[in-house]
């Protein structure tokens, strides 16, 4: 008896842990504090798939203002968003805020800086 709910103890939480499971982001390029040359795009890699209508990424330049960016895509994967630089970005420190939901309909926020040399 003792052994079957130590068992059944076990699986819900595993269960649990899987049910309470969000995506996150893996990684991103240009990756988080590093200096790079200006891109022509960022890009940020995520553990799920992400539904690119009810998700964003703003990109803040040294001053602190918007730089110009365009609309997120997504790989066929849909964990794998890109989104294009469309103005050239000034030497500097930048912010990228991003806000995701993923295909199970969580959302999910963070941020991440890097430079432009």
């Amino acid at each position: 008896m003792r052994k079957t709910l130590i068992a059944a103890a076990v699986l819900s939480m595993l269960a649990a842990g899987e049910a309470s499971a969000h995506a996150r982001l893996l990684k991103s390029n240009p990756m988080k504090g590093a200096t790079v040359a200006a891109p022509k795009a960022l890009t940020l890699s995520f553990s799920e798939g992400i539904v690119a209508d009810k998700s964003s990424v703003a990109v803040a330049g040294p001053d602190g203002k918007p730089a110009a960016a365009g609309p997120i895509a997504l790989d066929a994967t849909k964990k794998i968003v890109t989104v294009p630089v469309t103005g050239k970005l000034a030497a500097g420190a930048y912010k990228v805020d991003w806000k995701m939901t993923s295909e199970d309909g969580h959302t999910m926020t963070g941020s991440y800086d890097f430079k432009v040399k």
